[in-house]
């Protein structure tokens, strides 16, 4: 090797040793900061040291690999989420059980893209476990059997996430436009459509909020007249 490409290794040598570590936090929010303004797809160790100005090499001595990034990038939007202390301390788990899966709900949205990655992994960081907890013994403070109670926190969880999955390119009160969509089913033939031209101007008019929240009411009552009538068994 010669004295100028040895110069030169050894230059780029100390540059790679010498590059500083990124704040952990740092790291997390940045990721974030990636998924919520190009999506999912977009995160990758790559992009990310890009972003940081910094290595991929100083990342791997912060996460082993990208799934790990994931979970800490999807626990830090969990701690994100407040449950409302007033409505878990009563005897009200309907209504605590609403307003949790609104908290949740409400959090996603403000992250669209989190739901692709939560879909990816179960969510066990340290932040997830404690709202798990928190939502877990409210039920079972209210008389839940133990498998009734992780079943209505994993059905309420899921379709919190079903909807939260939606909120790229579907109707929600930021962009939606009935007009197109209704015209077409007012045009359909009423003898073959009958039933959608009599819903034509309300079914596109729905948003994803309004949906979600009228099934929300219907999945809290029915997990209401099943734990009654469950009750005592």
């Amino acid at each position: 090797m010669s004295t100028a490409e040895h110069d030169v290794t050894a230059a780029t040598t100390r540059r790679s040793r010498g590059r500083p570590r990124v704040p952990f936090d740092r790291i997390v929010t940045t990721a974030l900061r990636i998924v919520d303004e190009d999506g999912a797809d977009a995160l990758s160790m790559r992009t990310l040291a890009q972003r940081l100005d910094s290595s991929t090499a100083v990342l791997y001595r912060a996460v082993a690999n990208r799934a790990e990034l994931i979970g800490h990038v999807v626990d830090w939007v969990f701690g994100e989420i407040e449950f409302d202390p007033d409505v878990f301390g009563d005897a009200d788990w309907p209504q605590g059980c609403r307003s949790a899966a609104q908290a949740m709900f409400d959090t996603l949205r403000s992250h669209r893209g989190i739901a692709r990655l939560l879909i990816e992994q179960v969510p066990t960081g340290p932040n997830t476990l404690a709202l798990r907890e928190q939502f877990l013994a409210m039920l079972l403070a209210n008389g839940f059997a133990p498998d009734a109670a992780a079943r209505a926190y994993a059905t309420i969880a899921r379709y919190v996430l079903g909807f939260a999955a939606q909120l790229h390119g579907h109707n929600t009160a930021e962009n939606i436009d009935a007009t197109t969509l209704s015209t077409l089913y007012h045009e359909l033939d009423p003898t073959r459509f009958p039933a959608t031209v009599a819903v034509a101007d309300y079914l596109p008019a729905q948003t994803l909020e309004e949906e979600f929240g009228f099934g929300l009411q219907l999945i809290v009552a029915g997990l209401t007249a099943h734990h009654e009538s469950t009750a005592g068994r």
